[in-house]
C-alpha cells in the first residue's frame, strides 16, 4: 500500500477539472500532478509521469479519451468522467475503474476513487484495457472518418480519405497514406467493418484498398487476379472477392 496515490485530470472543460481537483485534495492519499484540455498534451503527461489514476473526459476536441490510451504503452487506472451515457458499455468492456456522468455527487466520486485505490492495491495487471482497445477499439454506430496514430513522439489525427490501402502485420496493420505509412495495433476485420464500404474494399486477407484507386484488374494465375494502382504498386486479388468487387466498381 503506498502512501500517496497520483493522479491527472484530462477534460477540456475548465469548471469540470476544477470540481474534480477540489475533490480529490480532500483525500490526503491522493497527490495531483497536472491537468490538462486534450488527449495530445494528456499521453504525453502520462508517459512522463506515469500516475497512478487518470480521470478522463472522453468527447473532446483533437482525439477522443478512448483515442488516447489507444496510444499508451502503459494504461494508468482510468475513471471516466463524461456527460454522455453512450460510451458506458464499451468503457467497462476495456475494464475502466467506474464511468462517472456528469453531473456526479461527491459521494458517487470517492466512491469510484476507492475502487481505483483498491485495484492498485491487487497488484492486478492493466494490460487488459490495451489488449481490448487494439482488439475492438470502440466507435460509434457511424463508419470511422478518422485513425489516430502514433509515429516516434508525433500523434497524428489521419482522415480515412488519406488512406491509400491497409496492408496486414500479424497483430498490427500497416496503414499506407499520402503522409507515409503508420503502423497500428488492431486488426483487419475490425477496419472491413468499420470503414465506409463504398469507399474501400476488403479485396484479399492481408489488403484493404481505397476503391477509387483501382486502374485495371488482371488475371494472376489460374484462381487469383492483380490489381494495377500505378506502375510501381500493384495488390493482390484474391478468387473470392473478385466478385464483389467486380459488382463494386463496374
Amino acid at each position: 500500500m503506498k502512501e500517496k496515490y497520483t493522479c491527472i485530470i484530462i477534460d477540456d472543460e475548465k469548471l469540470a477539472r476544477d470540481i474534480i481537483r477540489n475533490m480529490l485534495v480532500k483525500n490526503p492519499k491522493i497527490e495531483v500532478l497536472a491537468e490538462y484540455e486534450n488527449g495530445f498534451e494528456g499521453s504525453k503527461a502520462i508517459h512522463e509521469l506515469k500516475p497512478d489514476i487518470v480521470f478522463l473526459d472522453i468527447q473532446m476536441p483533437k482525439i477522443t479519451g478512448f483515442e488516447m490510451l489507444e496510444l499508451l504503452d502503459e494504461i494508468p487506472e482510468v475513471i471516466f468522467t463524461t456527460a454522455f451515457d453512450q460510451y458506458a458499455l464499451k468503457a467497462f468492456e476495456v475494464n475502466a475503474i467506474d464511468y462517472l456522468l456528469k453531473p456526479f455527487s461527491e459521494e458517487r466520486f470517492q466512491s469510484a476513487l476507492n475502487k481505483a485505490i483498491q485495484k492498485l492495491n491487487s497488484g492486478i495487471s492493466q494490460n487488459y484495457i490495451k489488449d481490448k482497445l487494439t482488439e475492438n477499439p470502440p466507435t460509434s454506430s457511424e463508419h470511422l472518418k478518422r485513425i489516430v496514430v502514433k509515429k516516434a513522439q508525433r500523434i497524428l489525427v489521419i482522415p480515412v480519405e488519406e488512406i491509400e490501402y491497409i496492408e496486414a502485420q500479424d497483430d498490427y496493420v500497416m496503414l499506407f497514406t499520402k503522409q507515409g505509412k503508420f503502423m497500428k495495433k488492431g486488426t483487419m476485420n475490425f477496419y472491413e467493418k468499420n470503414l465506409e464500404p463504398q469507399m474501400f474494399s476488403r479485396i484479399h486477407r492481408s489488403y484493404i484498398l481505397r476503391t477509387d484507386l483501382i486502374k485495371q484488374i488482371e488475371p494472376y494465375g489460374k484462381d487469383s487476379y492483380i490489381i494495377i494502382i500505378n506502375k510501381d504498386l500493384k495488390l493482390p486479388l484474391s478468387k473470392s472477392k473478385y466478385l464483389e468487387l467486380k459488382n463494386k466498381i463496374f
